[in-house]
């Protein structure tokens, strides 16, 4: 009796531990949103009312009035789609490579391309500057999606789950003549669409939130994406919080639905990577 209550405590306060956490993440966001729905005044009103008594939905309007929101938007979601798209055909090639295929010095390479997972990222930031730069590619869209086009993390992920699949289905079609490159879309692929949707998800979102880089490539307004166009907003809508906080929610309510939506292909995805080789 004792054990069975003192079992019933404990998962009391672990379902208290996480229903505590759960509010003290989601309550910036809840405010964020509903701040952007009050008016003027009441933004400032103190003590704070955490609705607002006017539903003004119309700060939304207003916002992409004072702002090219709508450009900025339209930016980002080409960016995100492109690289994504792209990095997903590049991911998929490399880990069937490194995976399937046997050549002279592939695990050599495949080290070398591992080790660099050690460098920071903002070291490469001057090279990859200077490459742009070199190209021709300031203040276009190439420069926002090439970078994000490769990745030797998701490489390494995906080919962790191509190695699970058995060697003997290989072996099996190759002996019905299938090449590797019809092996890899008709078998490899439709496998491993979990593990593609989560790097997808993954790079989605790191595209979307990308701020450092496109700072530095873009200057025009008709290339800013949200994350830098937010920024400028600040100061064109100088005290308007609650535009500001209409800004702020169009860059966050994308990601935050399709994390809601798509989380157990996440969560699911990186758990099951495995450490096999």
């Amino acid at each position: 009796m004792r054990y069975k209550s003192a079992k019933a405590l404990s998962k009391s306060l672990i379902y208290l531990v996480l229903t505590l956490g759960a509010v003290t993440t989601i309550l910036p966001f809840l405010w964020m949103i509903l701040t952007s729905l009050k008016g003027g005044t009441e933004v400032i009103l103190m003590p704070p009312r955490l609705f607002p008594s006017v539903w003004h939905f119309d700060n939304y309007s207003r916002a992409m009035e004072a702002a090219p929101l709508a450009t900025y938007f339209v930016n980002t979601v080409v960016v995100t789609v492109t690289s994504t798209s792209l990095m997903l055909i590049v991911t998929t090639l490399a880990a069937f490579g490194f995976s399937r295929l046997k050549f002279p010095g592939r695990d050599v390479v495949f080290g070398i391309l591992l080790a660099t997972l050690m460098i920071p990222g903002e070291m490469l930031i001057i090279t990859n500057f200077v490459t742009i730069s070199r190209l021709g590619w300031m203040d276009t869209r190439a420069a926002l999606i090439v970078p994000f086009m490769a990745s030797v993390f998701y490489i390494y992920l995906l080919r962790q789950f191509f190695r699970k699949v058995p060697d003997t289905l290989y072996y099996a079609a190759k002996v019905d003549a299938c090449s590797d490159w019809r092996y890899l879309w008709k078998v490899m692929v439709p496998i491993n669409k979990q593990a593609m949707s989560t790097i997808a998800i993954l790079n989605a979102i790191a595209c979307w939130n990308a701020f450092l880089w496109p700072l530095m490539v873009t200057n025009s307004e008709t290339k800013r994406v949200l994350s830098i166009g937010l920024v400028q907003f600040q100061t064109e809508a100088g005290t308007d919080y609650e535009l500001l906080m209409a800004a702020a929610s169009m860059l966050v309510l994308p990601i935050i639905l399709m994390y809601l939506v798509m989380h157990k292909q996440i969560i699911k995805g990186v758990t099951q990577s495995g450490i096999k080789g």
